[in-house]
Order: structure tokens, then sequence, then C-alpha cells
């Protein structure tokens, strides 16, 4: 794995962070979760197993720091790294569909939020308990975010990916990861 790779997972990462925290609420109190949509750019960028499993790992611990959830700390540490791996399998799922980027990223910020809402709301239940109940929790918090996630997504990674294809030794990085799904496909599989 190249460390650029490394860096620039971090980058998106950090700037979703940044994005989170300054979004103002959008509708009914509600923000998307930009470092959850920064998260799923950096899975479909490169396709890798391993930078996807640092990637849900960094991007749970930041989550932790920030979340204002009751409880949320460590939800949000177990649940990033099961999202990633569950968005990754759902992605090479998807990309044997053959359909355009940008609904590939309207089908992974849908499902990848509802996984991650999910696998948050039943965490923090088994853990710490809920501050109401997990049907009013999913309906009010994870659908709503789940939308606004698609809409970011839909527009944010065609944007990404096309700037980050205008890089000479970017191209030829992304040429190898192709390369290396075919084998990552095999653990799915």
């Amino acid at each position: 794995m190249k460390m650029r790779r490394f860096v620039e997972a971090a980058l998106l990462l950090a700037i979703g962070f940044i994005l989170r925290n300054i979004m103002p609420p959008l509708m009914l109190g509600m923000k998307p979760d930009l470092s959850l949509v920064m998260l799923f750019v950096v899975i479909m960028l490169y396709r890798d197993l391993k930078l996807t499993l640092v990637s849900g790992a960094v991007a749970g611990i930041i989550s932790a720091f920030t979340t204002a959830f009751p409880g949320g700390q460590l939800a949000n540490v177990v649940e990033k790294p099961l999202t990633s791996l569950s968005v990754l399998a759902i992605l090479y799922l998807v990309s044997k569909m053959k359909i355009s980027n940008k609904l590939e990223a309207g089908i992974i910020g849908l499902f990848g939020t509802l996984i991650s809402g999910t696998l948050f709301l039943l965490i923090t239940l088994a853990f710490v308990g809920l501050p109401g109940s997990f049907k009013a929790l999913f309906l009010s918090v994870v659908l709503p975010t789940a939308l606004m996630n698609v809409a970011f997504l839909y527009v944010l990674y065609p944007i990404i990916k096309r700037i980050k294809g205008l890089t000479p030794s970017t191209k030829q990085e992304l040429n190898e990861a192709s390369k290396k799904n075919s084998l990552i496909r095999l653990f799915f599989y």
C-alpha cells in the first residue's frame, strides 16, 4: 500500500471532520454527516480492503471525539469499521451492474448511511440505552441523514474523482487499484 493513498485518505477524512463541525443544521435541526460522506468517497476512490479498514477505524475515532449522542463514543468506534467493510462489499456488488458513477454514489450513500445509522443505534442500545425508541430515532434521524448524505455524495464524489484523475500519477494508481479489485473480489465472493 502506498503512503500517498493513506495521506490522501487522511486529508479527505479531515475535510469531512471540518465540514461536519461547521455545517449548520439543514432540516429540523439535522445535519448531514459529511465525515461519513468523505469516508464513502475514500472507499469508492480506492476500493482497497486495508485502506478501507484503516479509514473506518480513523473515522470512528474522530467521530467518537465529536459525537453529542449519549454513549455514542463506543458506538462510533465499533460501527465505522463495520460500516466501511459493508460499504466495500456493496460497492463490489454494485460495480458488477455497470451503472454510472453518480447512481453508484447514490446507492452507496443511501445504504451506507442506513447501515451506519442502524449499527450505531443498535450498539448504543446494547451498551447504554437510547434516549428514545429505536423506531423514532431511526425515522427522525437516520432516514433524513441518509437522504442528505445521498445528495452530498451524489454531488461530491464525481467532483473529487475528476480532480483526483487530473493528477498523472493518480491515473496510474487508479489503474493499479482496478487490477487489484479482481483479487479482492475473491475475498467477498
